[in-house]
């Protein structure tokens, strides 16, 4: 077999757990080859360049093997070979990521409890009421 779909192969190798998820990835441009988007009818060979965004980290990989059957893990491992500036690039978001302040922690009082909830709510009533009260 030399060539096989996108969406088959991304399947195949194990980067989305099921078919469809992987066409709707392909659909919303999460999926590219060679920095352009792609379909999922797209026929894919080896030493193609795909670039996948997933939760937002981009993985460049190079295409060694294509199948069209999931297999185990080793053996999907086996069809792409991810580039040394993709590793490093993940590895830098992935620590910027384990670095960053928790959003939570920047409320002073925590959160605002039912009293709280009320106030803020009668508030937001008689300043931004849509009735004509005149």
């Amino acid at each position: 077999m030399e060539s096989t779909r996108i969406d088959k192969w991304l399947w195949a190798a194990r980067f989305f757990k099921t078919r469809s998820l992987a066409t709707d990835e392909v659909n919303k441009g999460h999926v590219q080859m060679s920095q352009h988007d792609v379909k999922p009818s797209k026929e894919i060979r080896a030493g193609d360049v795909v670039t996948i965004w997933q939760a937002k980290i981009p993985r460049t990989v190079v295409v060694k093997g294509v199948s069209e059957q999931r297999g185990p893990a080793p053996v999907a491992q086996q069809l792409y070979e991810e580039t040394p500036e993709s590793v490093t690039k993940r590895t830098e978001m992935a620590e910027r990521n384990r670095l960053a302040a928790e959003p939570a922690h920047a409320i002073e009082h925590g959160r605002p409890t039912k009293k709280d909830r009320r106030e803020l709510q009668k508030g937001w009533d008689s300043r931004w009421s849509a009735s004509i009260d005149s």
